[in-house]
């Protein structure tokens, strides 16, 4: 996992040569680590986003690069997403997973209302026979919904479902699976640019037996965390954060870290 010190070398090896904007803060949006906020890229601004969550009684790990992009304005999204997993049991492998190619629509951004449905095709690029993917293309939605509660708290929501037409398991066997994802989160805005944040989220899905059956299982973490923003004279911001996912219900004793990056900047 990322250590303080590798994320503040990152930091300063970046900001070393800009200029810190002067202007006043640029208020911190669309920086949420398990959940997804309603908050669409404004016109001519992309977001490249990075997270690494690491879980220590599995010792699993997951990497991610996601990219977003207004196409043209903010109305409408194109993002892709591309996962790096290791997983400790049964071979201790470590590969990319599906990528996923996702479309938002801000359907709502008005009186401390957002609302932004989102619809992805998963691609199978990921080796099912390790289990780093399931070995056919997929769908999924999520609607996410944020609402601000005051000045100072903000609270986003989110539920959806994926569905695998054919998804295989390390042997080859099919059969068709869904899944299902659910979550709540409360900001804290200490400031415009340092918020503190507790997320819930969890997660129900299927997976292909070696005789083809299908087996649920579910998965629940709370993460509490922390993120702030640093904005410059060129428009770019940078906002990292830390959090600890802990495991309730079905994830009891679980728990780990997680490192989130992100660089904001316009096009031009």
């Amino acid at each position: 996992m990322w250590g303080k010190k590798a994320l503040t070398a990152l930091a300063f090896a970046v900001l070393l040569p800009l200029q810190v904007f002067a202007e006043g803060p640029k208020k911190i949006q669309d920086n949420s680590f398990l959940l997804e906020e309603a908050y669409n890229q404004e016109p001519g601004v992309v977001q490249h986003i990075q997270t690494f969550m690491y879980l220590k009684k599995s010792q699993d790990w997951v990497y991610s690069f996601t990219q977003e992009w207004p196409v043209p304005k903010e109305t409408h999204q194109l993002s892709y997403s591309i996962p790096v997993l290791h997983i400790s049991d049964p071979e201790n492998s470590s590969g990319i997973g599906d990528i996923l190619i996702n479309y938002r629509y801000q359907a709502v951004l008005k009186d401390h209302i957002a609302f932004s449905p989102r619809f992805s095709v998963i691609l199978p690029t990921g080796d099912y026979k390790k289990g780093h993917g399931t070995g056919s293309v997929g769908l999924q939605t999520n609607i996410p919904l944020s609402v601000e509660l005051s000045d100072t708290v903000v609270s986003h929501w989110n539920l959806g479902a994926t569905y695998t037409p054919g998804s295989r398991e390390s042997g080859g066997a099919k059969a068709d699976t869904t899944a299902f994802n659910y979550g709540v989160s409360l900001i804290y805005l200490v400031t415009e640019n340092f918020n503190l944040m507790l997320e819930a989220a969890g997660t129900s899905g299927e997976a292909v037996q070696a005789d083809g059956s299908r087996q649920r299982a579910d998965t629940f973490f709370i993460n509490p965390g922390v993120r702030f923003a640093l904005n410059f004279a060129s428009g770019l911001q940078i906002v990292p954060g830390f959090s600890m996912p802990i495991g309730i219900g079905a994830s009891a004793g679980e728990f780990g870290g997680l490192a989130y990056l992100s660089f904001e900047h316009p096009l031009f």
